[in-house]
């Protein structure tokens, strides 16, 4: 039974969700919109579990002064404050004028910009080190990252400007992104999909019981 009721549990209502989406009666349709909406507060619990790991991992670590210990403090004053904030100014704490706003706008989105602006560097040679031109398929690959890397800034078009505008640099990466990005992104979209699905099957079907305690 320890092991019967999960997986009976887990194929009913994986049916039943799937039914969901295709029998439009009130009989299906209500109990299934209970039960996302049962789903959503439970992934909001693991929000609220997280951050309180967060702040068992980080005040141990400031009670015990470890190695960089004073980011810990600005990181748990930090979120205590932006709790804080949020709870009292409730529904709407990011329309313009409230100070949850503020602290997004001027605190949090530079942070994150910064963030990303250095990953870029790092993005950047780790791709150099990556593309390994030794094929013909690595070249294409090769020339078609540069093309798009050196297209999305203005240096791109200054140097192809004597060209016609639809040699610019810019309008290839865009035709780029556009037709066989877009071409490529799809058909692993597809793929990853029908694999979501074939994960499903065996999570409905008793197959796949690696969430049962790790029994496979």
């Amino acid at each position: 039974m320890k092991r019967e009721v999960p997986l009976f549990l887990t194929a009913v209502i994986g049916v039943f969700m799937i039914l969901s989406f295709f029998v439009p009666h009130q009989v299906v349709s209500v109990p299934g919109q209970f039960l996302q909406l049962t789903a959503v507060i439970v992934v909001s619990c693991g929000y609220v579990l997280g951050g309180a790991n967060v702040l068992r991992v980080n005040l141990d670590a400031i009670a015990k002064q470890q190695p960089g210990w004073i980011y810990k403090l600005v990181l748990v004053l930090s979120l205590l404050a932006t709790v804080a904030i949020g709870a009292i100014e409730g529904s709407g704490f990011l329309d313009p004028g409230r100070r949850s706003r503020w602290i997004y706008d001027t605190l949090y989105s530079p942070m994150s910009a910064t963030m990303f602006a250095l990953l870029a560097f790092f993005i950047a040679s780790a791709a150099f080190r990556a593309f390994r031109v030794r094929t013909v398929e690595a070249w294409w690959l090769a020339a078609a990252a540069l093309i798009v890397m050196i297209g999305r800034v203005p240096i791109g078009d200054a140097l192809t400007g004597f060209l016609p505008p639809a040699l610019h640099l810019s309008s290839i990466q865009e035709w780029i992104m556009n037709v066989p990005q877009n071409a490529a992104k799809r058909a692993i979209l597809m793929g990853a999909a029908l694999g979501v699905m074939a994960t499903g099957l065996r999570v409905i079907l008793g197959i796949e019981r690696s969430y049962l305690s790790g029994e496979d």
